[in-house]
């Protein structure tokens, strides 16, 4: 090592794990050395060069690197700021341009991130800092015409960088954008194999949003290089890594609207004046004549035709490519039958001409599998007339021209969503492309090698392309589905609660149903489909019986007050409407008399049917509608020997008392009877009288339990509440 008072200089590369810069005392940093170092001992070298002594070989070395990379730093600092306004210390760039050369070094992402950690500023600058010496450096290497590993290494730093979050995310892509712009081709294809193999890299949360525009941008600028004709396989290699990379939902690389291709033009000879089908065989061969190696050879000469080949079978031969070419000419009438005619003759051709036999085709496969596929060349029909004999008898050119009138069948047939409305088929065209397609099937399971077995893999890969179509057809939907935004785990099975688990505890052991109402119900009859069936069920009441009672408490002379009268009932209000829809004509009359209530309504009506029933009433006890339930519920109840303790039920004059006797202590009841909490709250907000309170207690119990509000259940209640002797005198009456 060479020191100087206040820098430390590593002259080996190589073996440097830490800076290249290293400060001694307190305070020092990299921009006071680097000030140090531009204004003490590099102003005069920066502009005439440092002066090279052969006994220091190694500082002097170092100092030449440490100038070039302090010009570089400056450079890009003042074209920063002169092309986006922002003021980029040249020391900073200086740090990162020398970290960015030792990463490259040693082949590992340390030195860039010793130097982040050191930089000036927030985390974007920093970034930002590393981005510019990683690209400086790299235009360094393509200048210096450095190896391709070079290159390579450099991008799989910044992808490091890009994963410890010391560069920004776009990084990787900005310099294989540079690299494939500024390479020939022939090392461009070794840097995209770079591409290819790291695609899952691309695909990963981390690149994948920042990256894909400009892997897409990146490729089609590679293709607008490339030549379709010379570079196919490039081109397909480009095409694959795109339908890797995007998902099959991208609509940006779909025909959505199924265009064609209509600059793809099979050019051919037209005049028939310069045609040479009719001059002898011993002038195929010319000068300046391409015919790929292997084509003419002896071995693998054609058999005579059967069919003279004249400049009209040709034309008509090559004419077809048009209409593969834009399939919408096939909808017009008069080019429909030119595609007829001329596919007729062309098939007709197919099947009388001999094919190249089974061993020699076989032998050429073999051959092209050996060679790996090297001399492959994927081009565009050669469409000169002295090959017409050869391309007919070739097993390769008669798959090609058969699958282009498959394809072309399915477009014609099939339900694309961006069709004319006039491009349909009538009957005959129907049936002349079935025939045809069935004609094109033989054709090709008798081409060798293979043929059925390439016929039955071409059949199942257009029945696969009419789910794709399908699916372009509907907007092209994502294959992905969506997971809920909120997953509840799923609930266990419940067992089935066994009939024991609704019967009750009481003497009477009734099923409980989870509501009172459902339970009263329940619990009416042994057998409920029984008593639903009898006729004691099927009634309605007439006016005379339901509206008795309202008429008699409705009559000024009984004096009954209107807190008392049954119209205030809600459920004897209910039924009285449904029975007036029914029977009585003034519910439907209208009438300019409004009502505030529905109890003030039914008053109304009760005076109006008191007018027009009849006077003679019976004189027997009226019944209210508390006794009619009873009545009916009594129907379903089973008709046995005279009513005990255990079914008798508990009268109105009973409840009276026990109301009286009650009192304020109504509530230590209450529980007893299971009533609720907020049935307990209802009763006490509907009056302030205690005694009204437990003679309201004892009827709302009554209304929840019907027929099973017998005496004996409140002599258990009252026992088990401690009123013994409320309970004993209820005993004997």
């Amino acid at each position: 090592m060479t020191h100087s008072r206040d820098i430390i200089i590593r002259p080996d590369l190589q073996d440097c794990e830490g800076p290249l810069l290293e400060c001694e005392g307190p305070g020092m940093s990299l921009g006071t050395m680097f000030g140090q170092l531009l204004y003490r001992a590099c102003v005069k070298a920066c502009i005439l060069g440092f002066r090279y002594v052969k006994r220091e070989k190694s500082k002097c070395q170092l100092i030449s690197f440490l100038l070039a990379q302090v010009k570089i730093a400056m450079y890009i600092s003042r074209k920063n700021k002169a092309a986006h306004g922002t003021d980029c210390e040249a020391s900073r760039i200086l740090s990162g341009l020398v970290a960015t050369n030792s990463a490259l070094s040693s082949r590992s992402c340390k030195p860039l991130t010793s130097v982040f950690s050191h930089l000036p500023g927030n985390e974007t600058e920093k970034k930002s800092t590393l981005d510019q010496a990683l690209r400086g450096v790299l235009v360094e290497q393509i200048v210096k015409h450095a190896d391709v590993d070079n290159h390579l290494s450099l991008i799989y730093i910044s992808i490091d960088g890009v994963t410890e979050g010391i560069c920004s995310a776009t990084t990787p892509f900005v310099l294989l954008g540079d690299v494939l712009d500024c390479l020939p081709l022939d090392q461009c294809d070794k840097i995209f194999s770079f591409v290819e193999e790291n695609v899952s890299t691309w695909k990963s949360n981390s690149f994948y949003s920042a990256g894909k525009n400009y892997l897409l941008r990146m490729c089609n600028d590679l293709l607008r290089r490339l030549s379709k004709s010379q570079n196919t396989v490039f081109c397909g290699r480009i095409q694959l890594f795109l339908a890797r990379l995007f998902p099959l939902s991208e609509k940006s690389g779909l025909n959505l609207q199924s265009q064609f291709n209509l600059d793809n033009i099979t050019v051919f000879n037209k005049n028939e004046q310069e045609s040479t089908l009719g001059q002898q065989s011993t002038e195929v061969k010319e000068d300046g004549m391409e015919v790929e190696e292997g084509e003419m050879g002896d071995e693998e000469a054609p058999a005579p035709c059967s069919i003279p080949i004249d400049y009209n079978l040709y034309r008509k031969f090559w004419t077809l490519q048009d209409y593969f070419r834009n399939p919408v000419q096939c909808y017009d009438k008069f080019s429909w039958i030119t595609f007829v005619k001329y596919s007729d003759e062309t098939l007709a051709v197919f099947k009388s001409y001999k094919l190249d036999d089974t061993q020699a085709s076989k032998r050429k496969l073999e051959e092209m599998r050996t060679a790996g596929g090297e001399h492959v060349y994927f081009a565009k029909f050669l469409t000169s007339e002295k090959l017409m004999d050869l391309q007919l008898s070739d097993s390769n050119f008669r798959r090609h021209i058969l699958l282009q009138y498959l394809i072309l069948f399915q477009y014609l047939r099939g339900q694309v969503k961006f069709k004319s409305s006039n491009c349909v088929l009538n009957d005959d065209q129907t049936a002349w492309m079935e025939e045809t397609t069935k004609l094109v099937y033989q054709l090709l399971r008798e081409t060798p090698p293979d043929g059925d077995k390439f016929a039955a893999m071409v059949e199942h890969i257009l029945n696969t392309e009419e789910n794709w179509n399908s699916w372009k057809n509907e907007g092209c939907p994502s294959f992905v589905k969506e997971r809920p935004a909120e997953t509840k785990p799923a609930r266990p099975s419940r067992k089935r609660p066994a009939p024991e688990d609704f019967l009750g505890k009481g003497p009477d052991r009734k099923i409980l149903m989870g509501n009172d109402e459902l339970t009263r119900l329940w619990n009416l009859n042994p057998d409920n489909m029984e008593a639903c069936k009898t006729d004691s069920r099927e009634f309605m009441p007439s006016l005379e019986d339901f509206f008795e009672e309202a008429i008699e408490q409705a009559d000024p002379t009984n004096m009954v007050e209107d807190e008392y009268k049954v119209v205030g009932n809600s459920n004897y209000g209910w039924r009285a409407l449904r029975l007036l829809s029914r029977r009585s004509p003034h519910f439907f009359q209208p009438t300019n008399q409004q009502f505030k209530s529905l109890a003030e309504y039914l008053e109304n009506m009760v005076i109006k049917l008191a007018k027009e029933l009849p006077k003679d009433l019976p004189s027997e006890e009226i019944k209210t509608g508390e006794e009619e339930d009873e009545n009916g519920d009594n129907l379903l109840k089973a008709s046995n020997d005279s009513p005990s303790i255990q079914s008798k039920l508990v009268t109105n004059s009973q409840m009276d008392e026990i109301a009286a006797k009650l009192g304020s202590q109504w509530r230590a009841l209450a529980d007893h009877l299971e009533m609720k909490a907020a049935e307990i709250r209802e009763i006490e907000s509907d009056s302030e009288d205690v005694e009204l309170q437990a003679k309201m207690l004892l009827v709302a119990w009554q209304d929840r339990e019907g027929p099973q509000a017998t005496m004996e259940s409140l002599i258990t209640a009252l026992n088990a509440a401690g009123f013994t002797g409320i309970a004993d005198g209820l005993s004997e009456t």
